[in-house]
């Protein structure tokens, strides 16, 4: 279970990153999600990104995990709520490192939700030191969750029902 924390905690990590670095974006995108002007939006952002950040490095010491995943899941479990109330608008929620706007499809809530519950399985697990195959493991989970994120981008793939 160390690589699930650590794939959690690269992530969170990376997100973290990427509103501060794309933050003029994402600002746009958070006040679309939640329906909230841009001076709150800017807010909203700045306090996902530290919980991401304080999340993350819970995660990485193994008697903070617990409190780093219960951290983890609340935020993506928020992350799920925002997407759903926007099911089936066109926008750019922000969810991916490029800038494009997609209808918010179930999936996408799904994917959100999904990384909820990974938080949790990580916060009810017991413990686990970190090994030299867990730095391995997570980039291949991070890879496998990248590359989930560019089909879902897909417009009108011939696999998707429509």
């Amino acid at each position: 279970m160390a690589a699930l924390a650590l794939f959690c905690a690269a992530l969170l990590a990376a997100s973290a990153v990427h509103k501060a670095l794309e933050r003029g974006r994402l600002i746009e995108a958070t006040a679309r999600l939640t329906g909230v002007s841009p001076v709150p939006a800017q807010l909203l952002l700045i306090h996902a990104g530290t919980l991401e950040l304080v999340a993350a490095g819970c995660l990485l010491v193994p008697p903070l995990r617990t409190a780093g995943a219960v951290i983890a899941a609340l935020v993506w479990s928020s992350y799920a709520l925002a997407l759903a109330r926007r099911r089936g608008e066109t926008l750019d929620c922000g969810c991916d490192l490029a800038a494009r706007s997609k209808p918010v499809t179930t999936a996408i809530v799904l994917r959100a939700a999904g990384l909820a519950v990974l938080a949790g399985i990580v916060a009810l697990t017991p413990d686990t030191p970190f090994t030299l195959d867990a730095p391995f493991a997570a980039a291949g989970l991070l890879a496998l969750y990248l590359g989930a994120s560019e089909l879902l981008a897909i417009p009108a793939p011939q696999w998707k029902a429509a």
